[in-house]
Order: structure tokens, then C-alpha cells, then sequence
């Protein structure tokens, strides 16, 4: 399997993949074709445990890893000693027509922990191979952050640089990422929103010579490798969905997805799936807020909003305006032509927008994809209906996922809403939404205690540069 750049050229295997981030000409790798599953590949898959069926997923895309290194990575990764659920990814009823599949089990309590512990063990897995370091440079709105640093933490060849937001994520996320006092993992508060962290990380990653000089990589979801890890659990949804029914209906079962959007990385993943041949009928996308991505998809015009524009909500790992991932989405649109992909990046680098309204009716009809937003009033009404109907307490994300998902429930079709993160992540909200405070357990109360260690810097790309040529592995 090759991997090229959505502007154009021949980027390597998927080993390589994995230490470049952005290609070299600014644009994202993606699979120069896209592996093919059927009926007969799930059914073969169906009673597969999550680190087997992973190694199969996953496989399809990492062909130049031998199949039983590839396993080796997937054990490890999705040992159940690291989640809180035997099953990993569980699924719940929790009414309206709507099933929860739970991706938060992990050891952040966010979805990204399903992409990020198998990212971390494939870069040291490609390290070793190569006798090679890299120094991660990421941007989180929250949750990515975290995740990436708890994969990656104490590794001896990986170093991590996480920009976050000042004052932009929940106490608990800044807890979990600025408490970590390995050497390896380097804190950076940005002043400004999370597409000021995204920005800086872009300017560094395009300058090639630096990249070099610094062996700069990324684990945010321009990396392939969280992609094709990603796909692996809508792939599980949709056999555990179908496990319920008879084994003669099963084959063709369509079910819908909904899925909170920030970067557009998780609906992405939904996306390749649909696209390799699981039944999927719907991916439906929310935003809070921040609806630029709810904008493009109803309109298809692309207006992506400053840092100023850029509000703070109560679902914060969504406060994103420019969507990275979109770009592979648009590549496929254009029937995956480099040049007309990297002539709409230029138009929006010139203009700040771009218009493909021409092309807005293929969204649904061809891609499956329809959006809705999502307000605070709406979060904490949908966190409130669904505790006191069935018990349950949705995160913030979670929740915008949920309000969305009921307006496009259709009858017969499953509804499968993608859990974001545990609830507790988000107390202030949830206490809001509840009028009760949640119960702060123990091991909660240390992480809020124990010392943090972060460092202040402006949304300045020579101030970044320089603390990385300090600090970085070589």
C-alpha cells in the first residue's frame, strides 16, 4: 500500500506515514486506493476479540508490517488491563432510538485513547526498526493532548510538544496533561484558540528543513496512522450492532453514525469506512457552536471563522474553526485530483473561503454525510432528558452528538451515537445540566491536587522554534 499527498506526489508505506504528519507540500497522506471489505470479511471478522479484529483493520492500510508484529502492536495496545471495560468498546440502548458505543473505557477517558495507544506503539515498533527519534508536535482542544501523552509518556525515542489553549479546556483535561511530569512530555499553553495552536503546528511542519533538522512529527488526526486506527471501531459497532439479529438478516445491515466534529478526523474514519464497504447509510456530523463544518455541509461554502471568532463553549473539544481533516474529505470529492484539491487550499489561503455549493448535493447522496448544530441550552436539555429517562449522563460532546442524531433518525435504520468522553471530564456542565454536583472520587481528587508543570508561550512561531531546539530529542 502506497500513501500519496492530497496535492500531489508519492509519500511511502505506512511506516513512513506515521513519522511525516503533514506531506512535504502541505498536504495530508492518504491511501493511494482504498482497500475493499464484504459480507464475507465481517462475518470472518464477527467473533474476532478488539485487538484481532484491530490487527485486521488496521492491516488492510500498515502492509509493510509483517502480520505478526502488526498483532504484537494491537495486544498491546488493546490490552483490556488498560481499559475499564472487558468488552472495550461497549454498546447501550439509551432510547430515543439512539445506541451509545462506548469509546471512552480507556485510560483518559476519551475516545482518542482507542486511535492514540496503538499510535504509540507503532512509532516506537518503526523507531527501534529504524534506530531513529522523532519529537512529536501536536495541537489539542482537549482530549487529543492527553491521550498522546499518556501513549506516549517515559518512551525513550518519542518527545512530545502539546500545544493547548490557555483557559480553554476543562480543569480535568488540564489536569491530566499538565500534572505528567516525564521527561519526555513538554506542556505548552498558547495564548489564543486552538486553531492558533494548529496554525503553529502547520508553519513548523512547512518548513521542511527545520522538520528535518528536528526530526518533527505529529500525532494529531493529519496522521494517518489515528485514521486507520479509528476505522477499527466502527467496524466493531457495526458487528456488535448486528450481533442481535438473526445470522440470515444480518448481511447488507445498514446503520447510521453520529458523531461529534471538531478537526473531522473521527467522521473521517466513519467516512473510509463507508467508503472500503460497511453498511453505513448516515454519517451524521455535529458541531456546537463552532458550526463551520455544519455550515460547509449544508451549504458548501467553507467559511472558516479567526480566533477571535472562535467561541469558548461548554463543549470545548470541539471549539475548532478550521477543520484539518476536511481536506481529505474534499480530496475525495474532487475525485481525488491533487491539483484541483491543492487549487481549492490556495483559494482558501488567498480568500479565506471556498465555495463547492456545485458539488453540495453529493454530500448526502454519495457520501451519507448530513450536519446539525448544537447550543449550550441544547447540551444541557439532552444531557438532562436522557439522565431522567434512562438513567444515563451524556459528556458535553457526547450530548451535541445525541441532539443532532434524533433529528435524522429514521425509522428501521439504526441511530449509533459515538461516545466523545466520560462525563466527569466535564463537571462544571454536567453539574449545570443536573442542578447536581458530581461526586469527585478519590483517584479524581489526587489528579486535581498533584502539581502541574506548563509552559506559557504566545501564539509566536519563533518563540515555539526555539523552545524546541532546547528541549528536543536528537
Amino acid at each position: 500500500m502506497q500513501y500519496i499527498s492530497t496535492r500531489g506526489g508519492v509519500i511511502g508505506h505506512y511506516c513512513d506515514i506515521l513519522l511525516e504528519g503533514l506531506a512535504p507540500n502541505g498536504g495530508l497522506t492518504v491511501p493511494e486506493r482504498m482497500p475493499q471489505i464484504d459480507s464475507v470479511d465481517l462475518e470472518r471478522w464477527r467473533h474476532l476479540d478488539y485487538a484481532d479484529l484491530a490487527t485486521e483493520v488496521i492491516g488492510l492500510f500498515a502492509t509493510d508490517i509483517p502480520r505478526d508484529d502488526l498483532a504484537r502492536l494491537c495486544r498491546a495496545a488493546y490490552d483490556p488491563a488498560r481499559y475499564a471495560s472487558a468488552e472495550m468498546v461497549p454498546l447501550r440502548d439509551i432510547g430515543d432510538g439512539l445506541t451509545l458505543v462506548g469509546l471512552s473505557e480507556g485510560p483518559t477517558l476519551a475516545f482518542k485513547d482507542m486511535a492514540m495507544q496503538f499510535l504509540g506503539e507503532a512509532l516506537d515498533y518503526v523507531l527501534e526498526k529504524t534506530d531513529g527519534v522523532l519529537n512529536v508536535l501536536g495541537a489539542t482542544s482537549g482530549d487529543t493532548g492527553s491521550a498522546a501523552e499518556h501513549a506516549l509518556r517515559g518512551r525513550d525515542r518519542v518527545s512530545v510538544f502539546m500545544l493547548s489553549p490557555q483557559g480553554r479546556m476543562s480543569a480535568f483535561q488540564r489536569a491530566q496533561m499538565y500534572s505528567l511530569q516525564d521527561a519526555n512530555v513538554h506542556n505548552i499553553a498558547v495564548e489564543g484558540v486552538f486553531d492558533d495552536c494548529q496554525n503553529l503546528v502547520k508553519q513548523l511542519a512547512q518548513d521542511l528543513d527545520f522538520k528535518k533538522a528536528h526530526r518533527i512529527g505529529a500525532v494529531n488526526s493529519i496522521n494517518f496512522g489515528r485514521i486507520s486506527a479509528q476505522i477499527a471501531y466502527y467496524v466493531w459497532a457495526w458487528l456488535r450492532y448486528t450481533d442481535r439479529l438473526p445470522e440470515a438478516e444480518r448481511e447488507g445491515v445498514e446503520v447510521s453514525f453520529a458523531v461529534p466534529s471538531g478537526n473531522f478526523g473521527n467522521i473521517l474514519s466513519g467516512l473510509y469506512a463507508k467508503l472500503m464497504g460497511l453498511p453505513i447509510r448516515k454519517l451524521v456530523l455535529a458541531t456546537n457552536e463552532n458550526n463551520v463544518l455544519d455550515e460547509f455541509f449544508r451549504t458548501g461554502i467553507y467559511r472558516p471563522r479567526s480566533a477571535a471568532d472562535t467561541v469558548a463553549t461548554s463543549s470545548p473539544s470541539m471549539d475548532v474553526s478550521r477543520a484539518s481533516n476536511l481536506e481529505r474529505f474534499v480530496f475525495n470529492l474532487l475525485g481525488r485530483d491533487p491539483h484541483r484539491t491543492a487549487a481549492t487550499w490556495e483559494t482558501l489561503a488567498d480568500h479565506d473561503t471556498f465555495d463547492l455549493s456545485a458539488e453540495q448535493g453529493r454530500f448526502e447522496s454519495e457520501f451519507g454525510i448530513v450536519s446539525g448544530t448544537s447550543t449550550h441550552e441544547d447540551r444541557l436539555r439532552t444531557i438532562r432528558a436522557f439522565f431522567e429517562s434512562h438513567g444515563v449522563t451524556l459528556d458535553p460532546h457526547t450530548a451535541d452528538g445525541a441532539k443532532v442524531a434524533r433529528e435524522h433518525v429514521e425509522p428501521g435504520v439504526p441511530m449509533l451515537v459515538l461516545e466523545t468522553a466520560k462525563p466527569q471530564k466535564f463537571a462544571d456542565t454536567i453539574t449545570e445540566a443536573l442542578s447536581t454536583p458530581i461526586v469527585v472520587d478519590a483517584e479524581t481528587r489526587a489528579l486535581f491536587d498533584a502539581p502541574q508543570r506548563v509552559t506559557m508561550l504566545p501564539a509566536d512561531a519563533e518563540q515555539l522554534r526555539a523552545l524546541i531546539e532546547k528541549s528536543a530529542l536528537r
